[in-house]
This record gives C-alpha cells, sequence and structure tokens, in this order.
C-alpha cells in the first residue's frame, strides 16, 4: 500500500496543524502537507499524510477514511508514493 495516504474533502478552514494532529494517534508521521491555493493562501480542501511504515498508513485509512470532521466526510486513499 504505501506509506503516503492523500485525505480528500477536507474543510477549507482546516490547518496543517489541525491535520496533524487528527492523523497523529495512528503512528509516527513523517510528514503532513497541507495543499494551498497560491493566488488565496487557502487550503485546497486535500493534503497529504506520510507515516514511517506502512502498518501506519494502514491504520489511518482505516480509521480515518469515512469519519466526518467539521461536517465534511473524509476520503482518504493511498496515494500511490511509498
Amino acid at each position: 500500500m504505501g506509506r503516503k495516504l492523500i485525505v480528500t474533502r477536507l474543510s477549507f478552514y482546516i490547518t496543517q496543524d489541525k491535520l496533524q494532529k487528527l492523523f497523529a494517534p495512528f503512528g509516527q508521521l513523517a510528514s503532513v502537507n497541507l495543499v494551498f491555493d497560491p493566488r488565496t493562501k487557502r487550503p485546497k480542501g486535500y493534503g497529504f499524510v506520510s507515516y514511517n511504515t506502512e502498518i501506519e498508513a494502514e491504520k489511518a485509512l482505516k480509521a480515518m477514511n469515512g469519519r466526518i470532521v467539521d461536517g465534511r466526510l473524509l476520503l482518504v486513499e493511498p496515494a500511490g508514493d511509498k
């Protein structure tokens, strides 16, 4: 599966810190990247989280996919990048 996940359907008001806190309980995060619109500087509604192991990423995917955060149903999938 890989260690990197893409998280979509995020609130446009989410912060990188909140994204990190949401995914931290599942293991040691290698990186957290919230994608921003370069023009408006606001989040685009998706981001990436990477873990140190595939087991941690799998736990996060199972726990967070379909979870409601800030009134939105998250979609979490493998990013296809190992």
